[in-house]
C-alpha cells in the first residue's frame, strides 16, 4: 500500500485515553526529542520522540505536549515553533501554530518560547505530574522551576504536584497493543522491508562488498517511501555474521561465505526488523545448510507459540529446545539434553533471547513481566520479533572445523491475533530452496 493511503492513527483518541488514566488530578508534560549534533554545525536527521509522536503525529523539534484533564484553557495543548520565514529558507518549512493546531487537532497551540510563562499556571491544583524525567537535562530544570512556582503559592491554598509519574508507566502499556491503524502501518513497513531483502538476495554475488549489498537493500526501502532505516543495517559475510551487532559492513563477500542481513525500514514512526541468512554464491553448502535447518526449525517452533494467553517466555523456551537438539545432532554439544538446558551450555552459540516487542521503537516499550514478577501473557495486537540464531566463531576450536565461521539468524515480525500468529514479514523467503531459486533469477528490475 502507498504510504499516503495508509490510515492515520487516532491521535486524539490516544490522548483522551491517557487523560482518562491521569484523571483531573494529573497533568502530563511530554517533550519531543531534540536535534542531535553530528559534527560542528551539522545535525543528524531529526526523528521525534516515540512517545510524543505516538500522541501527536507531529514531526518537528522543540515541541512539548501538555495534557491537563479539565483545564479551562484547553485540555490538550501543544507548544511548538512559530513560523519563521528567514529560518525556513535555511532549515525547511515549519507548521507554525496554526498549522500545528490543524494537524494535531489539539485545543490550543502556543509559541514554545512562552512555555515558562504559561505552564506554571497549568500545574497549579494538580497533584500528579507525568513526565519523562532524565530525558532532557535542560527541560528537567524547567520542570522543577514550574513546580516550584506552583509550590510557592501553597499558602494561598494552591495545590502543586507532589507525585511524579514516569511517562512510560501509563503510556507504554497503551503502546504495546497495536490498534487496527498501527497494524496496517506495520504490514506496510514490513512489506517494504521484505521487498528490500528480496532485492538484496537477487543482487548478491561473490566479490560484492557488504556495503554494496546494504546500499541495494536500503535503496528499495527509500524507493518505496520509507522515511528512514529503522536502525543501522547489519550486513555480515563469513565470520562477520558471528558478531551480533556488526555494522561496519566494509568487507568483500567471498565465494563460499554465508551472509547475514539484518535490516528494516521505518514508516510513519514504525519499524520493520527482518533478518535473513543466505549463501553469497546462491547455493548453500552442506555445513551451512545443516546449521540453517536447525535455526529454521527453531524459528518455526517459536512462532507456533505466539498464541493469545500463552506466556511471552514460551516462544523462547520452544526455540531453545530445538536449538539444543540441533547442537547435539551436529555433534557440537555432547552432553545430555537436560544437562545442556540446566547449565545453559548452548549460550556459547546462542547468547541472546528469541525476540522482543516491535513497534515505534525497534526494541519497543513494554514490560515482559507483570507486577508479580511472572512472565506476562500474550494479547491480541502485540507485535514481536522471532529471531533465533546460531553463531560459530572461527575461534571455536572445540567444534567441528566445517562449522567454524558460520553465523545464522532468521528473524520475522509477528502479530498476535485471535486467529493465531500472523507473520507480517512473510514476503521474504526463508525456506532454503526458495532462497536459492530467488537468487538464481539474478538482478531484479529496478
Amino acid at each position: 500500500m502507498e504510504p499516503n493511503l495508509l490510515p492515520l492513527p487516532d491521535y486524539v483518541g490516544r490522548r483522551r485515553q491517557l487523560m482518562a488514566k491521569l484523571s483531573d488530578r494529573g497533568v502530563a508534560v511530554l517533550p519531543t526529542a531534540g536535534l542531535q549534533t553530528r559534527n560542528r554545525d551539522v545535525h543528524f536527521p531529526f526523528r521525534p520522540d516515540s512517545d510524543f509522536f505516538y500522541l501527536t503525529g507531529f514531526a518537528e523539534p522543540e515541541a512539548v505536549l501538555v495534557l491537563a484533564p479539565g483545564y479551562a484553557g484547553g485540555e490538550q495543548i501543544l507548544f511548538c515553533r512559530p513560523r519563521d520565514p528567514e529560518r525556513e529558507v535555511w532549515d525547511g518549512r515549519r507548521a507554525g501554530l496554526e498549522g500545528a493546531l490543524e494537524m494535531c487537532r489539539v485545543d490550543r497551540c502556543y509559541d514554545v518560547r512562552e512555555i515558562d510563562t504559561i505552564l506554571p499556571g497549568i500545574l497549579e491544583n494538580r497533584e500528579i505530574l507525568m513526565y519523562p524525567m532524565g530525558q532532557s537535562g535542560e527541560l528537567d530544570i524547567h520542570v522543577q522551576q514550574w513546580r516550584s512556582h506552583a509550590k510557592s503559592r501553597a499558602r494561598q491554598g494552591v495545590r502543586y504536584p507532589v507525585e511524579l509519574i514516569e511517562s512510560g508507566y501509563l503510556l507504554h502499556e497503551m503502546r504495546m497493543i497495536k490498534d487496527p491503524a498501527e497494524q496496517e502501518i506495520m504490514r506496510a513497513v514490513t512489506g517494504m522491508s521484505a521487498a528490500g531483502h528480496r532485492h538484496g538476495m537477487r543482487q548478491c554475488h561473490p566479490g560484492m562488498h557488504e556495503y554494496q549489498l546494504q546500499a541495494e537493500i536500503e535503496y528499495v526501502f527509500y524507493r518505496l517511501g520509507a522515511s528512514h532505516v529503522a536502525y543501522p543495517s547489519i550486513v555480515g559475510a563469513g565470520a562477520n555474521a558471528c558478531i551480533l551487532h556488526y555494522t561496519e559492513n566494509r568487507d568483500p563477500m567471498r565465494e563460499g561465505d554465508l551472509v547475514l542481513v539484518d535490516a528494516g525500514a521505518e514508516l510513519l514512526g514504525y519499524a520493520g526488523d527482518i533478518t535473513r541468512s543466505y549463501p553469497v554464491n546462491g547455493i548453500f553448502s552442506p555445513p551451512q545448510l545443516a546449521v540453517y535447518d536447525v535455526v529454521l526449525k527453531s524459528q518455526i517452533a517459536a512462532i507456533g507459540e505466539l498464541q493469545i494467553g500463552r506466556s511471552v517466555a514460551a516462544y523462547h523456551e520452544a526455540a531453545v529446545e530445538v536449538l539444543v537438539d540441533g547442537l547435539r545432532d551436529l555433534g557440537i554439544l555432547r552432553e545430555s539434553r537436560e544437562e545442556i538446558l540446566e547449565r545453559q551450555l548452548y549460550r556459547s552459540f546462542y547468547m541472546h533471547r528469541t525476540g522482543h516487542w516491535l513497534g515505534m521503537d525497534v526494541h519497543d516499550v513494554g514490560d515482559y513481566r507483570g507486577p508479580d514478577g511472572q512472565w506476562r501473557n500474550l494479547e491480541a495486537g502485540m507485535v514481536l520479533t522471532v529471531e533465533p540464531g546460531l553463531y560459530f566463531s572461527p575461534d571455536c576450536a572445540d567444534i567441528p572445523e566445517i562449522y567454524r565461521g558460520i553465523g545464522v539468524r532468521i528473524e520475522d515480525d509477528v502479530l498476535v491475533t485471535l486467529g493465531g500468529p500472523e507473520v507480517l514479514s512473510a514476503g521474504v523467503p526463508k525456506i532454503p530452496e526458495e532462497i536459492e531459486a530467488l537468487m538464481a533469477l539474478g538482478e531484479s528490475v529496478r
